[in-house]
């Protein structure tokens, strides 16, 4: 039996992929001790990929080559703003992150890059680049959340950004994702293996610049 083309793109990718869901940010967030301006940075910086990854979203709407695809996709850009979208608001104010200090906060080079890709995915409206990024930006979260153990740290800011990652909506979109790489990103090959491979660079390169990177001057 040949391999699945979504697999393909992991295996080529493995080294970079375990050592992002294995992260030590991975690990702490599982024990509930981060720092808190080590997660008030993280989720400052994945916040500036909202806009980004809905734009992405809206061009796996239109290139997509099933009408059944394109509902997938934006029932999940609902659930976006219904459930995410609030979740960061609840734990900005919980952490102390106030708009001033976001909006006086510059991007991390793995942030900035991150959205610039998510965008030159979206307008190339090529289907396979747009899967391809969509692959790495939940199935990677999918595999470290699936290490999570029984027992989640106490604060919400921790425990709920575990579950948004590990239920069974969010599981199945993740497997939806790697169905539409098999059945269409090897149609462009070369492209989705590019997309997929410095999406994966990033999204480690995000976690390292985590630390790198703390949110000064919140008041939690």
């Amino acid at each position: 039996m040949s391999q699945r083309f979504s697999q393909e793109l992991l295996e080529a990718n493995r080294a970079t992929w375990d050592e992002a869901i294995n992260h030590r940010f991975v690990t702490e967030l599982f024990e509930g001790t981060i720092d808190d301006a080590v997660m008030a940075g993280y989720l400052d910086q994945d916040y500036r990929f909202f806009e980004a990854f809905l734009q992405l979203l809206g061009a796996a709407i239109t290139t997509a080559d099933r009408l059944d695809a394109r509902l997938r996709y934006a029932s999940f850009a609902g659930e976006m703003v219904n459930s995410e979208d609030t979740y960061f608001q609840r734990a900005f104010d919980a952490l102390g992150v106030t708009d001033e200090l976001r909006a006086s906060t510059p991007d991390t080079p793995s942030a900035g890059g991150f959205v610039d890709l998510m965008r030159e995915a979206a307008s190339s409206q090529n289907y396979s680049a747009v899967v391809a990024v969509l692959m790495v930006t939940e199935c990677l979260y999918r595999d470290w959340a699936a290490r999570a153990p029984e027992n989640h740290p106490e604060s919400f800011v921790h425990h709920e950004w575990i579950t948004l990652h590990d239920n069974p909506d969010f599981l199945s979109f993740a497997t939806f994702l790697e169905q539409e790489a098999d059945r269409s990103g090897a149609q462009d090959a070369e492209t989705a293996h590019d997309f997929f491979r410095r999406a994966v660079e990033l999204e480690l390169g995000f976690f390292n610049d985590t630390y790198k990177y703390p949110l000064k001057g919140i008041h939690a």
